[in-house]
């Protein structure tokens, strides 16, 4: 699985552990904010990728990025498996 497929995976979960609605369809260009998933969604949504991914790409970051789009979210994983 690569790393876009497990971010997708853990979204949807982390969607479903919140009982959040994913509002529209998930595309690279849906903003983080109005994606459905909350400011707790997202916590678990990173700590999930960590277990899973063995890093977390926001800690190691010198300079702190926060990125507004599900396609930027993902890159940052990307980019860091890389």
């Amino acid at each position: 699985m690569n790393c876009r497929e497990k971010v997708l995976e853990l979204f949807f979960e982390a969607l479903e552990s919140t009982e959040s609605n994913l509002n529209g369809e998930l595309q690279d260009n849906t903003v983080l904010l109005d994606s459905g998933l909350d400011s707790l969604g997202f916590a678990i949504l990173v700590a999930r990728l960590e277990e899973e991914l063995g890093f977390d790409p926001f800690v190691e970051m010198e300079e702190a990025v926060y990125p507004t789009t599900f396609g930027e979210f993902v890159a940052i994983y990307e980019n860091r498996a890389k």
